[in-house]
């Protein structure tokens, strides 16, 4: 047995095993971080003192990039606004759900005759756009969410709340780049759609009836470079207002459905 394997989150209740959810909290000090490693608790990120340089610092930072969790150093004052008690330096966000494998349910959705539908959302880190998306993503029969573990959002309370319980039941898949986990999908047969501006076309013009990636970036700075390379399509929602700019949570909305709806034209069976 892989000893990583341990530290694998258990199969989403589609798939098998339900998973152990749990609130969102936090472990602070050397040996409850450590402890928390070494039980595999699904852990969004942990902060470390900015300074901080010790045996057992760098022995979390290893166990931590083992198990896939970010590590952020951050001045003590942060660290001392979560907790006034003796953090020692370290701190374990604990997540408010569990993080899947990515190559853990490609081969689940194929084996069981599906014909999967991915969100991948690069960049987006406000956690009401997060939890909307994700109540979309649940409605319309979206197999998981990818995201990146840098420069995401952190999944709270506050985005299962916004997501109506979606959370709960839809697998998120935290991946250290995303440009792997597109790599992957393409190789396993996915067509991935990002959403773009530039050289674009009409958002119904694909076709979604196959397995799909369906690509969001921030409404800032859109899909990163890197990863709109990987896209098979690019694909823009027609504007007709002043504003020109539509939440992404609502572009999510648009083009999910577009897919929904040529499946359904089919005969597909959604989800």
């Amino acid at each position: 047995m892989n000893p990583d394997d341990n530290q694998r989150p258990k199969w989403h209740p589609r798939y098998g095993t339900p998973s152990e959810r749990r609130e969102p909290d936090y472990v602070y000090g050397r040996h409850a971080v450590f402890e928390a490693l070494e039980a595999g608790r699904s852990i969004d990120r942990i902060l470390l003192k900015r300074d901080l340089d010790s045996a057992t610092a760098r022995a979390i930072t290893e166990r931590a990039h083992a198990a896939g969790v970010p590590i952020q150093r951050v001045p003590i004052q942060r660290l001392d606004r979560i907790t006034r008690k003796t953090h020692q330096g370290m701190i374990a966000l604990l997540a408010a759900v569990d993080y899947y494998h990515l190559d853990d349910l490609i081969p689940s959705w194929f084996d069981e005759g599906g014909n999967p539908m991915v969100v991948v959302l690069d960049g987006v880190t406000d956690v009401r756009n997060f939890g909307a998306i994700a109540r979309t993503c649940e409605c319309a029969g979206v197999n998981a969410i990818v995201i990146p573990d840098h420069g995401s959002v952190s999944i709270t309370a506050d985005a299962v709340k916004t997501s109506a319980g979606a959370l709960n039941v839809l697998p998120v898949c935290r991946v250290p780049r995303l440009t792997d986990a597109i790599t992957l999908l393409r190789d396993s047969g996915f067509d991935i759609v990002g959403t773009s501006d530039h050289n674009a076309t009409d958002y119904t013009t694909p076709d979604y009836t196959h397995p799909v990636a369906i690509v969001l970036g921030d409404e800032g700075n859109g899909i990163s470079p890197q990863v709109m390379d990987l896209c098979n399509h690019r694909v823009v929602i027609p504007e007709f207002g002043q504003i020109n700019s539509l939440n992404v949570s609502v572009a999510a909305g648009i083009v999910i459905y577009e897919a929904v709806r040529q499946r359904m034209a089919q005969g597909q069976t959604v989800k």
